[in-house]
């Protein structure tokens, strides 16, 4: 009888310790598949990738875009468009210099500062710091003459409740921008392109100053068709968004090694799908990254808002799957118009329910404390309010 007894307690505690998914299969929350997304677990200071978070467990990736490449691709958006310029345009009050001011949006944050870098290297006013005001003096070609370029202000857009990437924030500091440097400023960058519209927003934005943003936004790619953006850049948001789902999805169907992040991504899939846009994977972070490709008025109505990518076709043989996927901040511009209807277009295709919470920007709580019931689901995307909190979600998962 105490031999019934000590097995029958040994299969309750086990049960406290097993989750089961909605397949029936009793998987341990710790041992199932996690994905972040967007933001890579990083130290804001550094930059350099937190690989415990990475290493969680094997079925850990990290699903975003190359952002060095990104950054790298606005600055020659930039050039290229200086390079075809009418100087007499361009330099409003003709004193041979070409000043800028830029909008970062998270100092800390490892994509902020690919694009500060990208901007500020190819306007050759790197030194070596992508802070709010360590440059040095740069120059530009412009109609086959180089003239200096200097960077008027950079300044982190942070909002009155603390968080990043503000658009408010942005339309206040070009309002400011405008007064204090009035016709010395040339042209405008930005880290992305809510800011870019926040400073559009500006009563006095300076009438036909260039401005550049990053992200491919719908109403930035409107904005370049009607000629109020000069450019932009699509970091493949539905390549990043059915990214994000395919390697969930690959995990689940018991998938290993590079077939976790090769099929239906760079080769099809047994369901005959595959990402058409260029991903790469990146071993020594475990990261899938979508390339980037410039966009202004040549090019910007290849990006109008509704095109999805034909090689994801619906999964009708897929075993249904529940995710619970968390977003950082449900007032940011990219994540809440572009990236989360890609996620919700692609998921039903993959047969995955998504379960979507999502955060003030600003509290990693507002996330956390809807990171819950995690044992009535298969899988986990993250999106982090802070990239140095991946320990906080994977702590949740220990049993």
């Amino acid at each position: 009888m105490k031999k019934v007894l000590f097995a029958l307690s040994a299969l309750a505690v086990a049960g406290v310790m097993v989750s089961c998914g909605s397949g029936g299969n009793k998987v341990l929350n710790k041992d199932k598949p996690f994905v972040f997304f967007n933001r890579q677990p990083s130290d804001p200071v550094s930059g350099s990738i937190d690989m415990d978070s990475m290493n969680w467990n094997n079925k850990t990736y990290y699903v975003g875009f190359d952002a060095a490449g990104g950054g790298a691709v606005q600055g020659k958006l930039i050039t290229d468009f200086l390079a075809g310029a009418d100087i007499a345009k361009l330099d409003r009050n003709g004193d041979g210099v070409i000043g800028y001011v830029l909008c970062i949006g998270d100092v800390g944050h490892n994509d902020s500062k690919a694009r500060t870098e990208g901007i500020r290297k190819a306007l050759g006013t790197w030194d070596g710091s992508t802070n709010p005001g360590q440059v040095k003096e740069g120059s530009a070609v412009i109609g086959g003459k180089t003239y200096k370029v200097v960077e008027l202000e950079g300044k982190a857009m942070t909002g009155t409740d603390g968080s990043t990437w503000n658009a408010n924030a942005a339309t206040d500091a070009m309002s400011t921008w405008a007064t204090k440097f009035d016709k010395q400023i040339d042209l405008v960058v930005s880290n992305n392109d809510g800011m870019a519209m926040g400073c559009l927003q500006a009563t006095n934005y300076p009438a036909g100053v260039p401005i550049f943003g990053y992200d491919a936004n719908a109403d930035a790619i409107e904005a370049i068709g009607k000629g109020q953006l000069t450019g932009t850049v699509s970091q493949n948001v539905d390549a990043q968004a059915a990214g994000t789902l395919q390697v969930l999805r690959n995990l689940l169907d018991g998938l290993t090694g590079e077939d976790v992040y090769t099929k239906g991504i760079s080769t099809p899939d047994q369901y005959g799908n595959k990402i058409s846009a260029p991903v790469d994977y990146k071993s020594s972070t475990k990261a899938l990254l979508a390339q980037n490709s410039g966009v202004d008025t040549t090019n910007w109505q290849q990006y109008t808002e509704g095109n999805r990518d034909n090689g994801i076709k619906k999964a009708d043989k897929a075993p249904a799957k529940k995710v619970l996927l968390t977003i950082y901040n449900s007032a940011d511009n990219f994540l809440s118009s572009s990236y989360l209807p890609a996620l919700k277009y692609y998921a039903p295709l993959m047969n995955i329910e998504l379960t979507v919470v999502q955060g003030d920007g600003q509290n990693e709580s507002s996330c956390l404390d809807k990171f819950t019931n995690l044992g009535n689901y298969d899988a986990y995307a993250i999106n982090m309010v802070k990239t140095n909190s991946g320990k906080d979600y994977t702590d949740k998962l220990k049993y």
